[in-house]
């Protein structure tokens, strides 16, 4: 099993700059593919199709629900985001490594399927507070956005010590630091 590739699991709430680690651990580990995601939500300036996330309406989201094309899906702020079974167990048969980022829901389904050949990576924020400050300096939510964000994070936050490692995001650097670090581990290590 040794050839198979991994699961690497990414999870945090909103704000916690995910993102921007995440682009740069992609870069940095050739080894690793990103799983690139389905949702229903709308496209932000930026983002291209197919490589941030695949774009579909809530019909034909619900559609590849019903036919149980998903590993792993949920409603997550009013929008639904899931992860194409085939398109992950072909990578993993390939012996590829892939990563993810989703939330504790995705993260407890990836971690059932995919048992000891997925770890789970927790990023937290050094606050409420300052969690609260990154998603109003974004400035890509409503008001009534935000506060959703606010209360799905302090849920998601209550679950952080579930998983396999736990980063606080106070510093860039440093978090970075600490994921390649436990990146590199989780990728030398056989299943």
């Amino acid at each position: 099993m040794s050839n198979k590739g991994k699961v690497i699991i990414i999870v945090a709430p909103s704000g916690t700059g995910k993102s921007t680690l995440i682009h740069r651990i992609l870069d940095k580990f050739d080894a690793l593919e990103w799983s690139v995601s389905y949702t229903s939500r709308g496209m932000r300036e930026g983002e291209v199709h197919g490589k941030d996330y695949f774009f579909i309406s809530k019909e034909e989201f619900e559609n590849k629900i019903k036919n149980e094309d998903f590993v792993e899906w949920a409603l997550v702020h009013d929008d639904y985001k899931g992860t194409e079974k085939h398109f992950v167990q072909s990578k993993l048969d390939e012996g590829i490594s892939i990563l993810f980022d989703v939330d504790v829901q995705g993260a407890d389904a990836l971690k059932d399927v995919f048992k000891d050949q997925a770890k789970a990576i927790f990023i937290e924020p050094p606050s409420i507070e300052e969690l609260r400050a990154r998603l109003e300096k974004r400035a890509s939510d409503s008001a009534e956005a935000i506060e959703k964000r606010m209360s799905n994070a302090k849920n998601e936050l209550k679950r952080k010590n579930d998983y396999d490692y736990l980063i606080m995001n106070d510093d860039l650097e440093t978090a970075y630091g600490h994921l390649q670090e436990i990146i590199s581990q989780i990728l030398e290590r056989s299943c």
